[in-house]
């Protein structure tokens, strides 16, 4: 009992220290979008740590490239410019999001081939960009 206490409070001092990532300063809805996108993510990478405990490597793939992959890329695109969260982003928080979806598209090809073991490999690459932006960036 004490460790977790000792735990918790751990994390509480942590919480209240500042925070010293970078402020990514977007219009409000561009960060509505981004949020939103970002919420969409964490869905999709859940299924996809689903598909590829079930042993559906193909399936998982093929959600990496529709929802994070280079082919969800654009997403934004038909909203107004205000709404748009890419073209607000500082220059280095875009390009780690462009390695993402590259990341997401290289694991869905090393899926399609089915071969779990190599999909496996490819997975922290993904995770590692989206661990790599939330470190680095915030929007508030």
């Amino acid at each position: 009992m004490k460790f977790l206490f000792l735990v918790a409070a751990l994390f509480a001092g942590h919480a209240l220290a500042e925070d010293q990532r970078p402020l990514a300063t977007l219009p409000p809805a561009a960060k509505d979008a981004l949020r939103e996108e970002m919420l969409g993510n964490l869905l999709s990478i859940n299924e996809i740590l689903t598909l590829m405990t079930s042993g559906k490597v193909k399936e998982a793939g093929e959600l990496a490239e529709k929802t994070l992959g280079q082919s969800a890329m654009g997403k934004h695109r038909d909203k107004p410019f205000d709404a748009r969260p890419g073209p607000h982003m500082p220059p280095a928080m875009h390009g780690i999001g462009m390695d993402g979806h590259r990341a997401a598209s290289e694991f869905a090809k090393a899926a399609a081939s089915g071969d779990r073991e190599k999909a496996l490999a490819e997975l922290p690459k993904l995770t590692g960009a989206c661990v790599a932006c939330h470190y680095s960036w915030r929007t508030r």
